[in-house]
């Protein structure tokens, strides 16, 4: 419903793993494009931007959100019989409360997932509800599993995505890949994902692309 959407959101992610997600109407309109701008994220040191992209905002409570990912979960555990852990990570719940059907529906409908893929090829889909909104300028909150940066890289790419859409990956080596977007497991966005894209020893992913159209017969050849 309109009045459960309600404004647009930047969210911001580094090479190093974090993310900060906060609303457009905190930034500032400045005189000119000269201006130095306003601070999105604080980097620690060596860390990067690697991705700024537009996700909706959607009016709900940390409980309900809590709620939606587990049953949301529960509800593909049932399709595929994958078990998931998915709940939200780094942010206290202090209500507790049980959806109607209603409410999950709406909140189904107007959930987004982000993808995020590694150098080394790892990836996966998170739910929109899993990344809190926080002040501008802040640290931020995991984007991955930052204690496996070693095993999976540095972020390359971090966007919104459709389930019916496919990427694009290309690696430093020549490498190219196109992989259904369906087919990427949903996941808990502290976890480092799983393999979309075997690189070879040295090889990184140092390209990703949101491709909407469907592959036919003709682009297959």
């Amino acid at each position: 419903s309109e009045s459960t959407v309600r404004a647009t959101h930047v969210l911001l992610t580094t090479a190093l793993g974090q993310c900060i997600r906060f609303s457009v109407d905190d930034v500032r309109v400045f005189a000119g494009r000269n201006s130095i701008g306003v601070r999105g994220i604080t980097l620690a040191g060596g860390d990067r931007i690697i991705s700024m992209t537009i996700v909706r905002h959607v009016n709900a409570e940390p409980w309900e959100r809590a709620a939606y990912l587990k049953r949301a979960a529960n509800d593909r555990r049932l399709t595929t019989g994958e078990a998931e852990e998915i709940a939200l990570v780094g942010e206290e719940v202090t209500e507790e409360g049980q959806l109607s059907d209603e409410r999950y529906e709406e909140l189904k409908q107007l959930e987004q997932f982000v993808l995020t893929v590694s150098e080394k090829g790892f990836g996966k889909r998170s739910s929109s509800y899993d990344f809190r909104i926080s002040g501008r300028g802040g640290k931020g909150i995991r984007a991955t599993d930052t204690s496996k940066t070693g095993e999976i890289g540095e972020l390359v790419a971090a966007f919104p995505v459709d389930d019916g859409d496919q990427i694009m990956l290309v690696s430093d080596g020549g490498q190219l890949i196109r992989v259904p977007v369906g087919g990427i497991r949903i996941a808990s966005r502290a976890t480092k994902g799983v393999t979309i894209f075997s690189t070879a020893k040295d090889e990184k992913v140092v390209s990703v692309e949101r491709i909407s159209e469907p592959e036919d017969d003709e682009t297959a050849e």
